[in-house]
Parts: structure tokens; C-alpha cells; sequence
């Protein structure tokens, strides 16, 4: 049989009827430790002696073995085709060729024509196949042919195929650079590119990289500047004259690939190309006779530079090396450009900077960016001419116009507690009260020391007696008197409200039976009709404020309700709070509401006059700016 293994699968011809061979030259375990057949694996050549030795030794190490093949061919690509057969003079069978075909189509190993009854078993040909996989890429298969046999028997070969293709996929390594082995090499020019901080050294140290994993003589970068491309860096060169005929030579034949957005190979493969290759033919008459390829660096949609590799004229450029080439410049075409970017004088960068939106404003093109400035221009035309309110914002509290303090009269303990903290009161309400009943003893006494010293009084008037009478008169006074305060004193331990309004502060309730110093301030009282806003203004913001300017206060109990008010009092004292300075000023409000209470907080809004908007949102910081630079100034 002739078998081929092409784009469309295996095919197989049959070849002339006869018998397999039956005899070998040397059979079994004595052909496979024959150091012959070792000899030919390791001195083949080429990859036809390689794997043909390699079969005759798996032949030899499996038994009953009547025929094999090896194919291999392009990973995941083809044409496959048969690289070695067993013996020599056979060329396979169909059988072989369905199985082979089968064990590539289904990636694992098959076997193929094994009778399932024992009366059938004896001398049926059994088809073993197992595929050559690389990177979980097909590159080739192998199948041999035996004699029928047992499932331990069928077993043992099949993990002996498996076993001994690992030879053949170290040749398939060897031979085609998997896209694993491509990855890594462009990973390896990532690397020395991002090893260097500046770019000059990131370059030098990308094309000697790239002259070493390309086997080249020399390897030169160049980007774009205007109309033509300048020489950055060459392989093995630190430095390199700028203005020499070689140097001219390579920006010219990089210029020849930007220009037409290809790759160009010299001497080219393909004359039908339709590439103009006249500088690339110059550069090889001035560097020697050479094979040339460049290859653009593209970043985003546009080209930004070119590398240009040499070689010797008898090792031309292939077009796998071709298209490496393009995926290394594809990733870095984007890296060393912005290396080189970042590498100039920020004067430079400054001016490229302005010439690139200057060109988008006058050239063509670019609608939105013109359209962009023009509104930009409008803006600033506007806020520079148009006019707003100028407000001062601060933070408000509501209080009490008048706020009435409540202090215990006497000394003494917690009676009773009527009122705290939100309550409601009216005038005569009782608020709390203190414990009288010391006095009342007190009181008791002093009442019957009275009597007892009225009843020696009235004896003493009897009898005449008149020093004596002087005498008790002025402890009949005293006695008078102490009871008057005393009974003052037990009038006082009642507090009640003195007006209607609202408990701001004081919560007497968990203090049932606690004692009180006279003098200690226990309730605070505010009316309902009357309160006042007080603003904490920045002092940033004082000197716009005066007497009578009106504005308005948001709470944040009532968000949606304006409260119109005028500025009362500014108070020349200021107050350190949160950070900042601030001045207390109050404002009278116009109207009163009902659910107004003090104590609330919002913001308040003082109108000064009519500004341009321009200033309003700019003064905060240029008048920031005004008082940095007088502290800074020497």
C-alpha cells in the first residue's frame, strides 16, 4: 500500500495482493538491544533516518509486529504525510491508513480491527495507532499493525507506542519552533525593553536581543520624524555615526516599508508581491551582498518606526521568521515609543504637545476639538462679562430671643419634676419643685419661739418692766422676721414658667430626690414668638457683611421653606471652631413659624450686591493665592 497524509486526511491506495512478512532479521528483544539499530537512531541526519530507526526499534521491542508507518507533518496545519515505514520495502495497508487517520481525528490512541470471538482472534491483523501531539498541537501519528492477540498483549503495545513517541516529539520541537518558543522570544524582547530606564539603552538592548534570537549581523530601529525616519539604535553599537552612508542607507530602506504600510524582504520570495524594493536593494550594495527585512512598528492605527534586520545572502528571510517579526513589532512599536516619549526634554514634549492640538484647531479634520474650544471660548467670555447675586453662606443656628433661666432658690433636694427638655409650657405652669419640709420645721420653730416671746412681752408690759420690755421687743422682731424668710423660702421651692415658651435644656425627671445648690441652673426657657438667627461667618467673609443686609435661612428640619431675615448685630469677637475662625452675627427673622423651635441648624444666605460670576467663584482662591505669595515673598 502507498498511503498520504495531505490537508484533507489520510488517503490510501491499495497496493498489490500478497503476503505480509513473516520473518525479521532480528526478532524480538535481540533487534531491539542491537547496536546497530541504536547506532542508526543516534547518528540520523535528517528526520526521515530518525524516525525510520525509531520504528524499526519499537517494531523490534513489540512482538508479532507485521507492519508500521510514521507520519508527520505541519502542527495543526498538515500536509501529513508517511516520513518512515517498517519493513523498508513495505508501504502499509488500508487498515493501518483508517486507523492512523482515526487516532489524528480523535487525538487519542485507537485500535482497529480486533475480532471480538475467540475463534476469530487467532491471526486477525490488529491496527495500533497513537497521535503525535506537541503543545496540544497534531503534528503526526504512528500505527503499526500485529498480529491478533490477547487485551494485555494489545495493552502493552499500545502504552509501548505511547511511551516511545516521546522521541518524536522532541524531533517535533527541534524542528518547528512551537508558538509556545515564539511567545517566550517576544517576551524576551519585552523584557530587555522594559529592563532599561531610559530609551536609548532600552533600544541598543532590544536589537542586540533580537540580532541574537534571529541570528543576524546587525539589527538597526528607527521612528519617524516629519517625512522620514531616523536610525535610533543598532545592534552591538552603543554609538554610531549619524550622518555615515550606512546609517542613510538603513532610514532610507525603512522609510521604503513605512511608505507602503508592508513588510519588505530582499532579495523577495515572491516578485509578484508588487513592492517597491529599490532602497532595500541599495542598503545590500552598501552593507555587502545581504538578505534585508523590515518590518514596521505600528502603535494603534498609525506607524511610528521600523526595524530592518540583516543577514547573510544564503540564509534568507522565511515568512514564519517574517511573521514573528511582525508580532514582536506589534508589541514594541507601542513600548519603546512611549519610552522615547517620556525620555525628551519637557520643553520638547511641551512644544509637540502644542503643535498637535494646534494642528487639530487650524488643519482639517478634528470637528469635535474645534468645536470644543469654541464653547470653551464662549464659557469664558460669558462668566468673564455676566453678572450674579454674591452671597455669603454660613452656618445658622435658631435661638431664643430672649432665653430665661431657671436656678434652684435654696439649697435642698429634688422634689418633683414637671417639665424637661421640648416640653411646652405656659406662663404660671409649675416647672419643678424643691423639698420645703426643713423649712416648714424651721418655720414651726420659729413660730412657737414667737409666742413664747410675745407671752414675756405682754407679761413684761404688765409689770412695767420697761428694759425688758426694749429686750423682748427686739426678740419678738427677729423671730417676725426669721419667719417672713422662711416663708419666702418655701414660696421659692415652687419654680414655675414665667412666660410661654419651650424647655430648650434641663431634664429634672432622673434627678428625683438629687440635691441642688442655690444658684445651680437646672431649666433653660425660650418664648415661641420670638427668635433669633445666629451665623457663624468665615473671616474670609466678614468684611462684605453689615448692618441691614438682608438674605435668607434653609433648615435642615424644613429644606423647602425660605426664611427671609435681616442682619442685626455684627460681634467683633471671634470664635475658633472646626479649624477655622469665625465671627458670630446675628439676624432677626421677618416671620415666625410654627414649627420653628430653638436649637435648629441650617445654612443662611446673606445678599452683598451684584458681581461678576467670574469673581464670585474665583476670589476664595485668588484671595488664598494673594496671601501665600505675601508670606512667601522674602
Amino acid at each position: 500500500m502507498k498511503a498520504e497524509i495531505g490537508d484533507t486526511g489520510l488517503q490510501s491506495t491499495p497496493k498489490p495482493s500478497g503476503n505480509a512478512p513473516e520473518s525479521r532479521a532480528l526478532p524480538g528483544d535481540d533487534a531491539f538491544l542491537d547496536p546497530s539499530n541504536w547506532g542508526r537512531l543516534s547518528e540520523a541526519a535528517t528526520a526521515e533516518s530518525f524516525a525510520a530507526a525509531w520504528l524499526a526499534l519499537q517494531c523490534a521491542h513489540v512482538s508479532a509486529v507485521r507492519r508500521g508507518v510514521v507520519v508527520l507533518g505541519k502542527p495543526a496545519q498538515g500536509p501529513y504525510s508517511p516520513v518512515a515505514y517498517w519493513p523498508d520495502e513495505d508501504s502499509g495497508s488500508l487498515d493501518l491508513a483508517a486507523a492512523a487517520e482515526l487516532a489524528m481525528l480523535e487525538r487519542r490512541g485507537v485500535v482497529r480491527g480486533r475480532k471480538q470471538t475467540p475463534a476469530a482472534a487467532g491471526n486477525a491483523p490488529t491496527c495500533i495507532a497513537y497521535p503525535i501531539i506537541v503543545d496540544e498541537l497534531v503534528c503526526g501519528v504512528v500505527a503499526i499493525e500485529v498480529e491478533g492477540r490477547e487485551e494485555t498483549g494489545l495493552r502493552a503495545a499500545m502504552r509501548q507506542l505511547q511511551w516511545g513517541c516521546g522521541w518524536l516529539e522532541a524531533l517535533v520541537r527541534r524542528r518547528t519552533p512551537t508558538p509556545r518558543d515564539r511567545l517566550v522570544s517576544v517576551m524576551e524582547l519585552v523584557v530587555a525593553a522594559l529592563d532599561h530606564p531610559r530609551f536609548h539603552e532600552a533600544a541598543t538592548a532590544v536589537v542586540t536581543e533580537l540580532a541574537t534570537h534571529a541570528s543576524c549581523d546587525r539589527v538597526s530601529l528607527g521612528f519617524r520624524r516629519g517625512r522620514h525616519t531616523r536610525v535610533q539604535a543598532l545592534s552591538h553599537s552603543a554609538q554610531f555615526g549619524k550622518q555615515s552612508n550606512l546609517v542613510r542607507a538603513i532610514g532610507l530602506a525603512m522609510d521604503e516599508a513605512l511608505d507602503q504600510y508592508a513588510s519588505i524582504v530582499y532579495p523577495a520570495a515572491d516578485e509578484r508581491s508588487g513592492l517597491v524594493t529599490r532602497a532595500h536593494g541599495e542598503l545590500a550594495e552598501v552593507g555587502g551582498a545581504r538578505a534585508i527585512c523590515s518590518v514596521p512598528l505600528p502603535e494603534g492605527e498609525r506607524i511610528v518606526g521600523a526595524l530592518t534586520l540583516e543577514r547573510t545572502q544564503e540564509r534568507p528571510f522565511e515568512p514564519q521568521t517574517v511573521s514573528l517579526l511582525e508580532q514582536a513589532g506589534a508589541l514594541l512599536g507601542p513600548l519603546l515609543e512611549t519610552r522615547r516619549r517620556e525620555d525628551r526634554w519637557i520643553i520638547v514634549k511641551a512644544g509637540e504637545s502644542l503643535r498637535t492640538q494646534l494642528g487639530k484647531l487650524v488643519g482639517p479634520h478634528h470637528f469635535a476639538a474645534k468645536l470644543g474650544v469654541a464653547a470653551l471660548i464662549g464659557v469664558v467670555l460669558f462668566f468673564g462679562y455676566a453678572e450674579g447675586d454674591y452671597r455669603v453662606t454660613a452656618d445658622a443656628t435658631l435661638e431664643g430671643a430672649i432665653q430665661r433661666v431657671t436656678v434652684a432658690p435654696i439649697d435642698g433636694y429634688i422634689a418633683e419634676a414637671r417639665a424637661r427638655a421640648g416640653d411646652i409650657v405656659r406662663e404660671g405652669d409649675l416647672l419643678f419643685s424643691i423639698d420645703d419640709r426643713d423649712l416648714r420645721l424651721e418655720y414651726l420653730k420659729w413660730s412657737s419661739q414667737k409666742e413664747q416671746v410675745l407671752r414675756k412681752y405682754r407679761d413684761a408690759l404688765a409689770q412695767h418692766e420697761r428694759s425688758e420690755v426694749n429686750i423682748l421687743k427686739a426678740q419678738l422682731d427677729q423671730a417676725e422676721a426669721q419667719l417672713e424668710l422662711l416663708g419666702e423660702q418655701i414660696a421659692r421651692t415652687k419654680i414655675a414658667a414665667p412666660f410661654d415658651g419651650v424647655v430648650v435644656s434641663g431634664d429634672l425627671s432622673q434627678q428625683l430626690g438629687a440635691p441642688v445648690e442655690r444658684g445651680q441652673v437646672l431649666l433653660e426657657i425660650a418664648p415661641l414668638d420670638a427668635y433669633r438667627v445666629i451665623l457663624k461667618v468665615n473671616e474670609r467673609d466678614i468684611s462684605s457683611l453689615a448692618v441691614g443686609q438682608r438674605g435668607h435661612l434653609v433648615l435642615s428640619a424644613m429644606p423647602q421653606e425660605r426664611l427671609p431675615f435681616a442682619v442685626e448685630k455684627i460681634t467683633p469677637v471671634s470664635e475658633a471652631a472646626e479649624g477655622r475662625n469665625t465671627f458670630r452675627v446675628e439676624a432677626g427673622l421677618d416671620q415666625v413659624s410654627d414649627f420653628l423651635r430653638p436649637g435648629m441648624q441650617g445654612t443662611g444666605k446673606v445678599d452683598v450686591d451684584r458681581r461678576k460670576l467670574v469673581w464670585i467663584w474665583t476670589h476664595n482662591v485668588v484671595n488664598w493665592l494673594r496671601l501665600r505669595v505675601w508670606s512667601w515673598w522674602p
